[in-house]
């Protein structure tokens, strides 16, 4: 097998059989297992789109990695034919770490929940963040706990009735957005099952990313929490609501009628951002998308409240900092390079001898 230059600068060094690329199809990444989803889970959706986004990728199968946790979306391993791991609950990125740091020329994918990720996981979640190991991880979040029969999970929206909280929920949930920039993850990113268009681009630049790139997925769950996202689904509603953000465009959404009435903007309100009517601000008042400025990152997750009256959709922020398993690998090199003796290391510094 001859390594290629794949022109994918975030996960380079991988290989794959000249020709053999051009050849495969999204049944090519389809495992021969039955796919066990509820009729109408937004899981779907997702798994439709990745199998046909990495033929893209001009990577062989043998060169993927999907380590999932527990919960319906760690299903994915088995629907894909690649290399995979259904590993344990929330300790699917500690996982991905050691593969990440072990072997370089793999292609190492995390899927996981939002119970997964962000309950019993999330302390493994932020510290692979922080760390910024090479992995593209996909957090599914349908605001529920799917796979239990319908608890509510850390993105459940305060009030909300569930089998575990009959008379409202009293917790206030998590922001998978804000919790990843407040660990200064180099990538984060947002999309919408349904919309295969802004699923792969953002999947798309995920992967180009080398480091950790986080991609907040908003899933249905048709069984416990159906209807959740439908907001941001309907035409009439999505277009006062969906923001698309992208790099050094003016925020602008919405869609103009007839008397040109229809159109917001994203404009600067003291720390904060604020929407208003395009008509009834000046142009250079609007906010310009940097996926570079952590501030207004922040200040975007923020925009995206519980209620769905804004989301903001796309890259929010991509940044370049050193992988973590680049600088790992880094450092074994040197100590090799040092003539280090590993026995010494190891006896070396606070050690006694007990007689």
């Amino acid at each position: 097998m001859t390594a290629v230059d794949l022109g994918v600068p975030g996960r380079g060094g991988l290989e794959f059989v000249p020709g053999a690329s051009e050849t495969l199809k999204p049944k090519d990444f389809t495992s021969d297992q039955e796919v066990r989803w509820c009729p109408g889970c937004g899981d779907y959706a997702v798994l439709a789109a990745v199998r046909a986004f990495l033929p893209k990728l001009r990577i062989a199968r043998e060169n993927v990695v999907f380590v999932s946790g527990i919960g319906c979306s760690s299903r994915f391993p088995y629907y894909l034919d690649t290399y995979g791991m259904h590993s344990i609950h929330g300790r699917a990125p500690a996982i991905a770490t050691g593969l990440a740091i072990a072997r370089p020329e793999l292609s190492v994918f995390v899927v996981t929940g939002d119970g997964d990720g962000l309950s019993i996981g999330g302390n493994h979640l932020v510290h692979a963040l922080r760390r910024n190991v090479n992995l593209t991880i996909l957090l599914l979040n349908n605001r529920i706990y799917g796979l239990t029969k319908g608890q509510y999970s850390p993105t459940s929206e305060e009030g909300k009735v569930t089998k575990s909280t009959p008379d409202g929920s009293v917790d206030h949930p998590i922001d998978p957005l804000a919790l990843a920039l407040g660990a200064d993850a180099t990538f984060v990113a947002r999309s919408l099952d349904s919309d295969r268009v802004m699923l792969t681009s953002v999947l798309e630049a995920a992967v180009s990313h080398r480091g950790t790139s986080l991609v907040e997925i908003y899933q249905d769950c048709p069984i416990f929490n159906d209807g959740a996202f439908d907001v941001l689904r309907r035409p009439t509603d999505a277009e006062s609501r969906v923001i698309t953000v992208r790099h050094g465009e003016p925020i602008t959404f919405g869609t103009p009628r007839g008397d040109g009435v229809g159109r917001w903007a994203v404009v600067q309100r003291g720390f904060g951002l604020a929407v208003a009517p395009t008509d009834e601000v000046p142009r250079e008042s609007i906010v310009v998308h940097d996926e570079t400025d952590r501030q207004l990152a922040f200040a975007l997750a923020q925009l995206s409240d519980q209620a769905l009256e804004h989301t903001v959709f796309g890259v929010i922020r991509r940044v370049v900092r050193p992988a973590y398993d680049d600088l790992v690998r880094e450092r074994v090199e040197a100590a090799k390079g040092g003539g280090d003796d590993l026995a010494a290391l190891l006896r070396g510094g606070d050690t006694w001898t007990v007689e």
